[in-house]
């Protein structure tokens, strides 16, 4: 009887430290046990006995000045483990390197995650901007050329979930009305890449193609980033080229056969 009792509140336990981790972001990076309890709902007991454990074991770390906690070592070991056994990131990673000689610019490699995308992969070149692109961040999907490329060949319903969660105007160029997405979406599975053009970044313009795997399901998108001042109208059309020359090398590379696909499975 004691173990059935405790098994709801080790779970429970288990649940609560997940949150505590996930509570962790790019403009959050540090957090306090009162700031955690509040946002969470938590006892400010509860959070301050799940910290030390998880500190204990390398996933928190606590700054003794501030006595603010931050993300360890270990969750940065565990997020290279997933990385790396990911089939896509193993293929993809030379093609990447590859774009970035052709192009000049930093190229990433994308997937959805829920209704965002996040970057498993980066490759910087030689001359970066200061822009918010680093492995582990999320995006709107709506708002990013490799989100909305995921989007655009991806689950309908993903789409309409997106829009359901409200599309958010982060940048002058965000689309925040439902038939422009999908009208965007639709141009994008006509042309075979996507444009973003200051719809979350000032500045800033990115083209993605998609990566798809032997069966011709896109499971990933690769995208090149830069100033517009570089990335200008007149080099889209060879900069769309270069990307989707990329996307095509990475899916042959995941077992992706165009010619098959085109003569039997799209009769």
């Amino acid at each position: 009887m004691n173990k059935k009792k405790n098994e709801p509140q080790r779970l429970s336990s288990v649940t609560n430290a997940l949150r505590i981790l996930k509570s962790f972001t790019t403009f959050e990076p540090s957090k306090r046990v009162t700031e955690l309890s509040e946002s969470l709902g938590l006892a400010k007991s509860t959070v301050s006995r799940l910290l030390s454990t998880l500190a204990s074991e390398g996933f928190v770390i606590k700054n003794k000045n501030t006595n603010e906690y931050q993300l360890g070592l270990s969750v940065l070991t565990l997020g290279g483990i997933v990385t790396n056994n990911l089939e896509v990131h193993k293929e993809a990673a030379p093609v990447l390197n590859k774009l970035v000689n052709d192009t000049g610019e930093t190229a990433h490699l994308a997937i959805m995650d829920e209704l965002d995308t996040i970057y498993i992969h980066k490759e910087e070149c030689n001359h970066p901007v200061r822009i918010l692109t680093h492995l582990g961040r999320k995006n709107p999907a709506y708002c990013t050329s490799s989100g909305k490329v995921l989007l655009a060949f991806g689950d309908k319903q993903n789409v309409e979930k997106v829009i359901e969660n409200g599309l958010v105007a982060h940048m002058k160029n965000s689309i925040t009305n439902p038939d422009k997405l999908h009208q965007e979406l639709e141009l994008i599975r006509q042309q075979g890449y996507a444009i973003s053009t200051e719809e979350l970044t000032e500045g800033t313009r990115s083209v993605a193609a998609p990566i798809k795997d032997h069966t011709g399901k896109v499971v990933s998108a690769i995208t090149i980033v830069g100033p517009i001042q570089r990335m200008k109208d007149n080099k889209i059309p060879v900069l769309s080229k270069a990307v989707m020359e990329a996307g095509k090398d990475a899916s042959e590379r995941l077992g992706y056969d165009e010619r098959y696909f085109k003569r039997f499975v799209n009769i």
